[in-house]
């Protein structure tokens, strides 16, 4: 692969590697620093592509063992010590309540089992399809669905048990 093919992978796969990097994160920055992290990656071993996969999956691969590695390199954060985003137009009331519930929710998510917690996380905040989702996980888009369903119906049967 010369430098335009690659020019090209980068410009066509960017914005749902960087999608995907954003659900695994939840932080832009390291997001961003994960998904030029994988192209780099890529780009070293692009003689190890075999095809057998879409390049999306692939790159996504790449960006997934990534996070992991990282994270076993550091110790995982208390999700208390993760980083809020706040719009200074709203009211302190209105915030705290957003920010009560965004931590409830991010809660019951954390504690969902895998691959639930994962497949729910790849779909809502990367956006991926279930096509994508299944290539991930080697399995088929209807189990990506099946699981993604499962685990919304569970994260709904937490919240309505705790009103």
């Amino acid at each position: 692969m010369d430098e335009k093919d690659f020019e090209r992978v980068y410009r066509d796969y960017f914005d749902p590697v960087y999608r995907y990097a954003l659900a695994l994160t939840r932080d832009v920055h390291a997001a961003e620093e994960l998904t030029q992290e994988t192209f780099f990656k890529a780009m070293q071993g692009i003689d190890g592509f075999r095809g057998d996969c879409g390049v999306k999956t692939w790159l996504c691969g790449i960006a997934k063992n990534t996070f992991l590695s990282e994270k076993r390199r550091k110790r995982p954060e208390a999700l208390d010590d993760l980083p809020e985003q706040a719009d200074d137009s709203e009211g302190p009331e209105s915030l705290a309540l957003d920010r009560d519930e965004s931590r409830r929710l991010h809660r019951i998510l954390h504690e969902l089992p895998e691959p639930y917690k994962e497949v729910f996380s790849l779909r809502v905040f990367g956006q991926l399809s279930f096509r994508d989702i299944g290539e991930l996980f080697g399995k088929t888009d209807n189990w990506a669905c099946v699981v993604y369903h499962r685990a919304r119906s569970k994260i709904q049967s937490k919240t309505e048990g705790s009103l």
